[in-house]
């Protein structure tokens, strides 16, 4: 159900200290120092999507408000800002930073787009954002479990209200079915040997149970696997990741939907962080009904990666109706 984010007090990060902060261009470094969320390609995804005086906008995953902070200033207070996620603490971290009863914020996932502006009455909107990465505190909180860096229960459901964990879904998913997500979620190059050995030693219960598993399945020890430029465990972690909480099926339903949510004129971001999912983005986007569209991702810059290193991966596409 939309709620107005108005009916809360604003603690330190203020929306207007993020705004002040954000209009500087300061580089990532001053915003950890301070505890504000770091958007990716703010400047890239602004410069895409255009949004002025009175425009109706939709971030698909609100996460800490970084992106929609820095709308909301450019739409005004005549504007309208509909933002959603699946998280319910990134939700409450939310609605202390952006006040306003031109925004609405729903727990929700974006799949469900068309409801939710039906629910707001609104028919069309001038843009649309989506960011597919997951928001910081989720990787720094061991009790999320999305972290093999961090011993914790492996949870990873981005909506902890609903749903079965990683540890129920790994201990119970066929190794063939496991082995095919590996692949196809992460990229994995020794998926076959790894859902082999996870299948023979469940149950796993924690992230650092799992992340050893994979370890000794490709040969790393642990401290070597620590030691490593991309630890043998990441790609793992992040196909299970995604296979909890339906990503790709999310993502794919989004795409079908987006040029019926845009208005005329109107333009969707995507950012994305998976090779698969940039795969559906830039297929849908070419496809659909488009009358411009990026012809190559737009990448973080060599500065932004360096403040920022979880930016690295990071692509932005864009098409307008």
């Amino acid at each position: 159900m939309a709620e107005s984010s108005d009916c809360r007090s604003v603690p330190l990060p203020s929306f207007h200290l993020l705004v002040f902060l954000l209009s500087f261009r300061l580089p990532s470094s001053v915003f950890y120092l301070l505890r504000v969320h770091v958007p990716v390609l703010l400047a890239e995804v602004l410069s895409v999507l255009k949004p002025r005086k009175g425009a109706a906008v939709v971030d698909c995953t609100i996460g800490l408000g970084g992106h929609a902070a820095a709308l909301l200033t450019k739409i005004g207070p005549k504007g309208c800002l509909i933002g959603m996620d699946l998280d319910l603490a990134n939700l409450e971290t939310a609605r202390t930073l952006l006040k306003g009863k031109n925004v609405l914020l729903n727990h929700s996932n974006f799949a469900a787009l068309p409801a939710i502006l039906a629910e707001a009455g609104v028919e069309k909107v001038d843009a649309i954002l989506a960011d597919l990465g997951v928001a910081s505190p989720h990787f720094d909180d061991p009790s999320r479990g999305f972290s093999y860096r961090r011993d914790g229960p492996l949870d990873m459901r981005l909506d902890v209200t609903r749903g079965e964990t990683a540890a129920q879904l790994l201990n119970r998913i066929t190794e063939s079915d496991l082995a095919a997500a590996l692949r196809d979620l992460g990229d994995e190059e020794d998926a076959d040997r790894v859902a082999a050995l996870i299948v023979k030693r469940r149950p796993i219960r924690t992230t650092t149970q799992l992340m050893r598993i994979v370890c000794e399945a490709r040969d790393f020890t642990v401290e070597r696997g620590f030691g490593a430029k991309l630890h043998p465990a990441t790609r793992t972690f992040q196909a299970l990741r995604m296979l909890v909480n339906r990503e790709l099926p999310s993502l794919q339903q989004l795409l079908r939907v987006l040029p019926d949510c845009l208005a005329p004129g109107g333009t969707a971001a995507i950012i994305s962080f998976h090779s698969g999912e940039d795969r559906l983005v830039k297929r849908a986007f070419r496809d659909g009904p488009y009358a411009d569209r990026s012809d190559e991702p737009i990448t973080p810059s060599d500065a932004e990666r360096k403040e920022n290193p979880r930016a690295r991966s990071a692509k932005l596409r864009w098409a307008r109706l």
